[in-house]
């Protein structure tokens, strides 16, 4: 059992105003494993409140000083890397070698890359016209209200966060309440490298409540949210209200199109691989596999042959290579949309509703791939967030483009092919926020971010921390 209970507020834990609760239920056994204390509107505004006090000072320090903090942050997060994975282990049911390796790893990255960003950042600079020096000075937005979700929990909550320090903002974190208690220990690093108080401040809750009121609150100048469309549009419209900066990364639907004019078995493979990671709940997951009809019968089999594959398992399990998923209500929805693609006349070559065998106590999904499918199929529109593939085919490269585009989203896309002209030609039509050419992946530092209903903004190095700040311009500038 892991209880969060404390909320950390002002450089101190302290008890919630509200006396809610609610059970952490362990995806992997179905069983309570802890408690997290709900947040109300009081305990926002105390956040906000102490986050508003440390801005006058944190906003302007140094950006050595800052830098000097997140260097201090990015020893302690080392060092505390398992405790980080065995509480997402334990929350969202992420296997034990993911929850160490990417789950963990990835917010090392991204903290470690925000460093070097800084670097990048022109703080300040002239603006000359004529004789006249003017100046431009990029300064920090305000206090930034942070909503994270519970997929990959530190990805998120390190993008948000190290990018705020970074720019000199002041913040309030809300992350998921189904994983709440990697937060708390990403707290716990946070006042141990000695993050100023008031600089940094958690309130667990729910988005109807808490993240209600911070996108409502009149004293919070930025809000990036990575959440649902559905969530998007409602913190947007709340926002509108006192004319925040929003910032959102929403779903996706990922087209990935292979040509015949490449290793179709490999990128097949390899793509399958990367849709059952983390049990298929990523945004960017390429959901919607587009193959030349020339070769689809191939590429179908070497998906099929790897869901038959996949070791699902228990999180604590070392040879687990897919978990389950994040709670009863997900699991109840993917299995619904499965259905629904039998129904539409898709046909399941590996997986299928229901849970594995002998996996009946948790939320368990089959790696599940589908067939015969046409891009205006349910499976193929909506954004199932589980390990389900959906495969279309095509027969030439304008249809191709023209399928990937078909979507409300535009987070991420791929491409497979020999041809190098072609690589590049087709990823300028597609309208997505990344495309990955061949097995390629994204560095650290990279804008991750859409098109459409994807979001608006993007995350990650100079583009993540720009996120964050203003730009004043100066005339008549007196130079030193």
């Amino acid at each position: 059992m892991m209880t969060t209970e404390q909320f950390y507020i002002n450089g101190r834990w302290v008890a919630p105003l509200s006396s809610d609760v609610m059970d952490i239920v362990s995806p992997g056994n179905g069983a309570v494993c802890g408690r997290v204390a709900l947040g109300s509107v009081a305990d926002v505004d105390l956040a906000v409140a102490a986050a508003k006090r440390a801005f006058e000072s944190w906003s302007q320090t140094a950006p050595a000083e800052r830098r000097a903090v997140l260097e201090r942050i990015v020893e302690i997060y080392a060092r505390r890397s398992n405790d980080i994975a065995d509480a997402m282990m334990l929350e969202m049911g992420a296997p034990k070698t993911l929850a160490r390796g990417a789950q963990a790893g990835v917010g090392l990255g991204h903290l470690k890359d925000f460093v070097r960003a800084m670097d990048q950042i022109h703080w300040e600079r002239p603006l000359f016209q004529g004789d006249t020096e003017n100046h431009i000075v990029m300064e920090a937005k305000g206090v930034a209200a942070l909503i994270t979700p519970w997929n990959w929990p530190m990805n998120q909550v390190t993008l948000k966060v190290g990018a705020a320090l970074a720019a000199g903002c002041t913040m309030v974190l809300k992350p998921s309440e189904l994983s709440p208690l990697s937060a708390v220990v990403f707290a716990e690093i946070l006042d141990e490298a000695g993050v100023p108080a008031g600089v940094f401040n958690l309130v667990q809750g729910t988005g109807p409540v808490v993240g209600e009121r911070l996108a409502g609150h009149p004293d919070v100048a930025v809000i990036s949210l990575t959440g649902s469309t559905r969530a998007g549009i409602a913190v947007t419209k709340t926002g509108a209200d006192t004319i925040k900066r929003v910032g959102l990364e929403l779903g996706g639907k990922g087209a990935n199109i292979i040509f015949a004019d490449t290793d179709v078995e490999a990128a097949a493979t390899q793509t399958a691989q990367h849709m059952f990671r983390n049990s298929g709940q990523s945004c960017n997951a390429p959901s919607r596999m587009l193959v030349e009809r020339s070769v689809y019968d191939r590429a179908v089999a070497a998906a099929a042959a790897v869901a038959d594959q996949v070791k699902v398992g228990r999180p604590e399990a070392e040879d687990t290579q897919m978990g389950p998923v994040v709670s009863a209500a997900q699991h109840q929805r993917i299995q619904s949309l499965i259905r629904k693609g039998i129904s539409e006349g898709a046909v399941i070559v590996a997986g299928g509703p229901d849970n594995p065998e002998g996996l009946n106590d948790g939320f368990y999904v089959k790696p599940t791939v589908f067939s015969g499918a046409n891009n205006e199929m349910t499976i193929a529109r909506e954004e199932i967030f589980g390990p389900v593939l959906t495969i279309i085919p095509f027969d030439d490269e304008a249809e191709a483009v023209a399928i990937a585009n078909d979507s409300v989203y535009g987070l991420a896309a791929y491409i497979w092919t020999g041809d190098s002209e072609r690589a590049r030609r087709v990823s300028r039509k597609l309208r997505s926020g990344m495309v990955r050419l061949n097995g390629s992946d994204l560095p650290y530092g990279a804008p991750f971010g859409g098109f459409g209903q994807s979001g608006i903004g993007r995350e990650g190095g100079v583009w993540g921390i720009e996120e964050y700040l203003e730009v004043k311009a100066i005339s008549g500038w007196i130079a030193a």
